[in-house]
């Protein structure tokens, strides 16, 4: 049974996976939906079911966001159709291969769709969120973004700027009507792992969560209204201490002299 109609939630990376599990629960909460994704067998039979299971109305998008003229038909969707309350930005692509075991070429796609596709999709959705006073981002992140040194560091660099531009994001549309969300998973079962040459078979079972929880974790992080959900993380206090202790450092990270500890002793 739906709740109340939100609007329109789109979600790119929607075919299976996180963004296949986002769309069930949204649906499930009274979202209708536009599924963004390459493969158009797997949104088609996605759709079908949720529509089936929740009345709800859900639009296919085929779309591969490292295309130049596929992420401009997303972005011109979120800037016409007003419809839209909720932008997932989901869709992503990671390696556990280190620097010197990598193609540069693959790094420079994944920063394409890691970082380049959201912003672009964020900048479409966000002038019409403001110019209506409301509107709704979930980004999709990782612990990377705060322990780079676990995998690859383009991989964690394009995380840690998911999570700078979600803070950003929120000191300046707070006060606008603009929810924001950063999602900060940790190993999760998905076929995230053998895309990136590491079935998830091979990880310790204690440290991969189901997806399904995942998302169900992270979706009460959003109705709780916490900027920065992490789901795997127990000692929630640890986060609090890191997160107020740059808080603490930011009045003081510029400044017109060097630091007594960097002046040259003659």
């Amino acid at each position: 049974m739906t709740q109340t109609k939100r609007g329109t939630a789109l979600i790119t990376g929607a075919s299976s996976g996180i963004g296949a599990i986002y769309a069930d629960r949204l649906a499930r909460r009274g979202y209708d939906l536009i599924l963004v994704a390459r493969n158009r067998e797997r949104l088609n039979a996605l759709a079908e079911r949720i529509t089936t299971e929740t009345r709800q109305m859900v639009e296919v998008l085929e779309a591969d966001l490292n295309d130049p003229r596929s992420l401009a038909q997303v972005e011109d969707k979120l800037r016409t159709d007003a419809s839209i309350t909720l932008l997932v930005n989901n869709a992503g692509v990671g390696t556990h291969s280190a620097l010197l075991e990598s193609k540069v070429d693959d790094m420079a796609a994944m920063i394409a769709l890691n970082v380049t596709a959201p912003t672009r999709l964020t900048y479409a959705a966000v002038p019409g969120f403001v110019s209506r006073g409301h509107g709704e981002i979930i980004n999709i992140a990782s612990i990377v973004s705060i322990a780079p040194e676990l995998l690859n560091g383009v991989y964690g660099g394009s995380k840690a700027f998911m999570l700078a531009f979600s803070q950003s994001l929120h000191h300046e549309l707070a006060g606008r009507g603009v929810r924001v969300q950063a999602v900060l998973p940790g190993a999760t079962a998905t076929d995230f792992w053998a895309t990136g040459g590491l079935p998830v078979e091979n990880l310790d079972p204690a440290i991969v969560m189901p997806a399904g929880q995942m998302v169900d974790a992270a979706l009460v992080g959003f109705d709780r209204g916490e900027l920065v959900t992490i789901p795997s993380l127990h000692a929630l206090g640890e986060w609090e201490a890191y997160e107020a202790a740059r808080q603490a450092m930011l009045t003081q990270l510029s400044n017109n002299t060097p630091a007594p500890r960097y002046t040259v002793v003659h």
